[in-house]
Order: structure tokens, then sequence, then C-alpha cells
């Protein structure tokens, strides 16, 4: 596997987050309009490399059961992070990334290891896919955002969504954990103050 160099990972960090309108992916050949059948999936930082995935009904199926009670917002929120840990589990033993650890750093360069940059498009991605099957009934996909860019600390970037009824604002963000655990998802605010697990 080609390695990725920590310029090109602090360059695109830096790039990654000075998107307005719409979202900037790192490349050009990312399939933009997600569907089950057909998706891109970026591993070993930056998206270095790109895989296209297919799911087959009875995969996808299982992503719209994880959606059966969606009373609320917060039971909406709930079910997103099961959804993803869900989509992480199967992508991952399609790609090799079911190898994919917590954080960067400790593992960069590793065979099937994903950075913030790969985890947010991912993420997206799966976010796209469930907005695209109207299983999002309280949140819309927003453009992901990045925090730090060195002067208030390391960049770090999360996929984002909106609250439709109250507009607030939620980091969905899978990188402080291993594949296929559900991702944290808090206010986009305590997210960009630079908030870290415990």
């Amino acid at each position: 596997m080609p390695s990725t160099s920590l310029n090109t990972i602090v360059l695109s960090l830096l790039l990654a987050g000075t998107s307005v309108a719409a979202d900037t992916f790192v490349r050009d050949d990312l399939i933009s309009e997600p569907r089950p059948s057909r998706f891109s999936i970026c591993y070993h930082g930056t998206c270095e490399d790109v895989t296209e995935v297919q799911l087959n009904d009875e995969q996808w199926r299982s992503i719209r059961l994880q959606f059966a009670n969606n009373h609320s917002p917060q039971q909406e929120r709930e079910n997103i992070r099961r959804a993803i840990a869900r989509l992480e589990t199967m992508v991952g033993k399609i790609t090799g990334t079911h190898v994919d650890k917590a954080m960067t750093l400790p593992h960069l360069g590793e065979e099937g290891q994903l950075d913030c940059i790969d985890e947010s498009i991912n993420t997206t991605f799966y976010l796209m896919m469930m907005a695209n099957d109207d299983l999002l009934r309280w949140h819309e996909v927003e453009t992901r955002k990045t925090r730090g860019f060195f002067l208030f600390g390391w960049p770090h970037t999360t996929a984002v969504i909106r609250e439709r009824q109250s507009g607030r604002k939620f980091a969905v963000d899978s990188w402080f954990l291993d594949n296929g655990e559900p991702p944290y998802i808090l206010p986009l605010e305590q997210w960009q103050d630079g908030w870290e697990p415990a």
C-alpha cells in the first residue's frame, strides 16, 4: 500500500475546511450521488485509495430496519449511530477496512486505516444514502466541517447533520472509534470548541 505523507494529510485537511455551500471532496472520481447499489469508500488516509462498493437489497434492508422507530430527532440521531455502525461493519468486510482503529497517528500507514478525511467523507456518503431513501425524517445532511487549522489545535474534520425544526447542527464523528462502533453525535458548536471523548 502506498503510504500517505503527513504533508498530504495536512494539506487536505486545510482544503477540506474551505467549502461553504457545497461539500468539497478531495478527489473528483468519487461517486457524487451515492446509492446502496453503487457508492465510494475512502481509506488509507485522505482518500489515498477509493473502492466502489455495492450493497444488496438484504443488506440495505437491515439499514432501513434501524429506522423502524423514528419518533423524534433524538431517536433519529440514535438510529443514525446504529445505521452507520452497521454500514461500517458491512463495508469493512468488503474493503478490508474492518481493521481500522480509532484515531490516525498511532496507526498511520497501516493497511485498512482511515483518517478523519476518510471517515468524514464515508460518513457523509452513508448519510446521503439514508437521506436519498427518505430514512431521515428529522435531519438533513450538511457540509463537512473542519476545526483547528493549527492556530487552535490539530485540524480535524467531521460529517454534519442539521435538525430540521430547530436548525441545530450536529457533528457525526466516527474517527475517535474503531470500525463498526456507533459514531459520536454531538452539537457542532461543542465539537468545534475542541471536544474529544473522555
